[in-house]
């Protein structure tokens, strides 16, 4: 049976959008899987322990029960460097000096950059003048040489989509760490859905592309792999996805202000 996850930040109260996914998870594991509970707590500028205690609040007024243990990022650091250390053994991995708006303005005007390789072939002598400026540091893979190195095509099962192929045109040379984090997003999610046992990853259809770097990230760790199903997105009158930064309706202020958990899960779906 499914091992699914919810997996939100604590960087400020859930949402609908928030509540849609978890539902939604829940919903897939079905009576007789296992739904899991991840706190994504690595940027420690932004978490704080009220929004993790929130989260646990909101899902039992939800009705949702995940499965124990619960994980939590910021306690995996280990785990993670095991897995930078195996990336770099097979020479998946090279440091990266670029700032974000050295990467931005390679991009045509309106378009997200992509990282165009400038740190990649760095000598040496070129990354030690570097670390000697004193210049911010990340961890980069190099997407050409882990498809090299897996050789055959890959690909993954969606479950509104079906089979489809990785796609290099949708893989970039991401970041897998950088000096402040022990993990960037991409690494952590592959390790611990792994780690959590989970075999069917539910997220938003936005999340779609990076499962094409998730699915390599699989493949070169030697991961087992999931089958992922991408919902829609909850929207505001507007028509954009809701998002903290933007105060969307907050689901403290649903249950405050008197709606019920019953109302809340009959308007997303999940009756």
């Amino acid at each position: 049976m499914p091992t699914t996850r919810f997996a939100p930040s604590p960087t400020g109260l859930l949402h609908l959008g928030h509540a849609f996914a978890a539902l939604f998870a829940h919903a897939a594991a079905g009576p007789g899987g296992s739904f899991h509970l991840r706190i994504e707590d690595l940027d420690t500028t932004r978490c704080r322990p009220e929004f993790e205690a929130a989260i646990h609040e909101d899902l039992a007024w939800l009705g949702l029960a995940p499965a124990a243990p619960v994980f939590r990022q910021s306690e995996r650091a280990a785990v993670y460097a095991a897995a930078l250390d195996r990336l770099a053994a097979q020479g998946l991995l090279y440091p990266c000096f670029c700032t974000r708006a050295e990467i931005a303005a390679t991009a045509p005007h309106g378009l997200v950059a992509h990282y165009p390789g400038t740190c990649r072939g760095l000598s040496p002598d070129a990354v030690a003048a570097r670390r000697q400026e004193g210049r911010a540091e990340a961890l980069r893979l190099d997407v050409a040489q882990a498809l090299s190195l897996v050789g055959a095509p890959l690909h993954f099962v969606e479950r509104s989509l079906g089979t489809l192929n990785v796609d290099p045109a949708l893989l970039d040379d991401v970041v897998l760490s950088r000096k402040e984090v022990p993990a960037a997003y991409h690494l952590a999610v592959v390790v611990d859905d792994a780690a959590q046992g989970i075999t069917l990853v539910t997220r938003g259809e936005d999340l779609l592309p990076a499962t094409h770097l998730h699915r390599l990230l699989q493949a070169v760790l030697g991961l087992p792999v999931p089958e992922w199903h991408h919902h829609r997105l909850i929207l505001d009158a507007s028509g954009r996805r809701l998002a903290k930064r933007d105060r969307a309706a907050t689901l403290r202020a649903l249950r405050e202000g008197g709606t019920s958990a019953t109302v809340v899960r009959a308007c997303l779906g999940f009756d």
